[in-house]
């Protein structure tokens, strides 16, 4: 028998698979594929106190092993969430966690003062939001600004807090350091690599927003070696993501560190690749003889 059982921040996951803010809309589109009761926890879309239009198209191209967007976290708004999407959601076995997303403390605060009245399991707090109010600078850039809004969203929300991280940064270990001080109960990395792809008939960028944000197995070295050094660095738990499309990648996250893992471009390429994903970790634990999946998270042995 084996126990693919996590309790990460606080929440009951079935399995340690979740699928990534963005990629999954509200889970109606995927429902029609399988049943989401699978899955560990859906994470939400971004959803903000107010609906936001996003950015202009073209917003979405593909790159070599990845894909660029810049989508503007284009979302209806928290009430038409509460209203339209979540009763939905919870007709399915699984954890329901909510992206939130702002461009102020304040709005921050707001967002999860109401969320902490619906019937959620946890929140997602996307820390890669242009903070309007200070330069348009996004608030997981610096270990202050991620410790500020932290802390007063902590004061607020009595649900289980984890706080997901820009890797556009110099010092990853450091910021995460911000995310445990302010009183989250989870971390969650990686968010999105910023890039460009240009055009060289029109010379012109293919998107829009002229940059946006790359995802996809292009990312995934990147994003498990700062799972390693996060998880080298805080001792509150770890979702990892970027890159991981099977089984297979989800035991690296793992090893290196991360107790749950979340499905983001893979969503695109194969819709069903969040549950072949469960199946693969099932796989790895039964030929290493593995009881409980958490007995393989930060196993890795470096080699000094």
């Amino acid at each position: 028998m084996i126990n693919t059982k996590v309790n990460f921040a606080g929440i009951e996951m079935k399995n340690p698979v979740t699928v990534a803010s963005g990629t999954f809309g509200y889970g109606r589109e995927y429902s029609d594929f399988f049943d989401l009761g699978k899955l560990g926890a859906v994470i939400t879309k971004g959803t903000s106190l107010k609906p936001k239009s996003g950015n202009k198209p073209p917003r979405v191209c593909e790159t070599a092993s990845g894909m660029l967007n810049s989508i503007g976290l284009q979302n209806p708004g928290v009430e038409y969430f509460a209203q339209n999407d979540l009763p939905n959601l919870r007709k399915y076995d699984t954890k329901i966690i909510v992206n939130a997303c702002g461009s102020s403390i304040e709005e921050y605060v707001e967002l999860c003062k109401i969320l902490n009245t619906l019937d959620i399991d946890g929140v997602e707090l996307n820390l890669s939001c242009p903070n309007v109010k200070e330069g348009c600078m996004a608030f997981g850039n610096t270990y202050e600004g991620v410790r500020k809004v932290t802390s007063a969203v902590r004061e607020v929300l009595q649900k289980p807090l984890i706080v997901k991280l820009t890797p556009n940064v110099t010092n990853i270990a450091e910021i995460a350091k911000g995310v445990e001080d302010g009183g989250a109960d989870a971390v969650s990395l990686i968010n999105t690599l910023l890039g460009m792809k240009i055009d060289i008939n029109t010379r012109k960028p293919v998107l829009a927003n002229n940059t946006g944000g790359l995802s996809g197995p292009a990312i995934k070295p990147v994003a498990v070696r700062m799972v390693y050094q996060v998880a080298q660095a805080v001792k509150i738990p770890i979702m990892g993501l970027g890159g991981i499309m099977n089984g297979e990648d989800a035991i690296e996250f793992m090893l290196a560190g991360a107790t749950t893992i979340s499905i983001g471009a893979g969503n695109f390429v194969d819709p069903y690749t969040s549950i072949k994903t469960i199946e693969g970790i099932e796989e790895y634990m039964k030929k290493y003889n593995i009881e409980n999946v958490t007995d393989i998270v930060g196993k890795v042995q470096m080699n000094f």
